[in-house]
């Protein structure tokens, strides 16, 4: 079944959201993009979970790809959050004997982590691609101070999406982000404030309330986000089942690499062990 739609978010904003689910599912993974990007972006990724029998549901984050309302803006991190227990809720209701695991890449990580924290029961567990967990090199110490004050003035001054060619080493990946017209070409300063300022800062105040079985994927070569940062989630939070896998030659989308198979079957793999366990 590969269904599309509107779905209603705690404040009346319209989630675009996508359920693939094949015949029997064993489990349903929520995935949670990155920034600038969208839910299209997922294609191969679900169509591998779908052969492993699992269901899958997709949306785009607010401010992104078809959701509605304002690109490139959010009010607060927190509504990241909401957004997604809408989908978790949603998944949760339409499949009441399934365990339900939770995916994010990059940013999508980082609302992983934080969903993670603030709802704690809901999930069978979660899996984190490159995740933003720790704070970026451009917002550290009074470059961060200075974006937070003239946020206070200006907080939809719009703000030019940094991504590199860094992305990935598949060259036609790169070029086919880029020429997206679903990707986000700039940003207004409160979303970078609230994500990569406030959101990540309460992320870290707080990530010893992190206790989900998780697996946490990150590429060894990533230039966007350091394997770092998920090193230093594995170490941090206090989840007594957890894996990290550092894998080595990988940019930060490790998902669409020459290499995504051996990605994508750790996954697999690892949601076979959590649903085997609640069998």
């Amino acid at each position: 079944m590969h269904q599309d739609g509107y779905v209603r978010a705690y404040d009346g904003l319209e989630l675009y959201c996508v359920k693939s689910i094949p015949e029997n599912p064993k489990g349903i993974v929520v995935i949670v993009h990155g920034f600038a990007e969208h839910l299209g972006r997922y294609e191969y990724l679900t169509k591998r979970l779908n052969e492993h029998n699992y269901g899958v549901y997709r949306f785009d984050n607010r401010g992104h790809g078809k959701t509605k309302g304002d690109r490139g803006h959010i009010d607060k991190f927190e509504d990241f959050l909401y957004d997604a227990d809408t989908i978790v809720e949603m998944a949760k209701a339409e499949n009441e004997l399934l365990p339900i695991f939770m995916l994010g890449h990059s940013m999508g990580g980082f609302i992983t982590a934080a969903y993670g924290i603030k709802y704690k029961d809901k999930l069978k567990g979660q899996i984190f691609s490159g995740a933003a967990t720790a704070t970026s090199p451009q917002v550290k110490g009074m470059k961060g101070e200075i974006f937070g004050l003239i946020n206070k003035f200006a907080p939809k001054l719009r703000i030019k999406n940094p991504i590199s060619n860094k992305l990935c080493k598949k060259q036609e990946v790169v070029h086919n982000y880029l020429k997206d017209p679903l990707n986000l070409k700039d940003a207004t300063l409160n979303f970078y404030v609230e994500f990569l300022i406030r959101g990540v800062k309460w992320l870290n105040a707080n990530i010893e309330e992190y206790a989900y079985p998780c697996l946490i994927l990150h590429g060894e070569e990533d230039k966007i986000v350091s394997k770092e940062a998920s090193k230093n989630f594995y170490e941090k939070i206090c989840s007594v089942d957890k894996k990290i896998i550092i894998f080595e030659g990988l940019y930060h989308e490790i998902m669409n690499e020459e290499t995504r198979d051996d990605v994508i079957d750790h996954i697999c793999a690892w949601l076979e062990s959590k649903c085997t366990e609640s069998m």
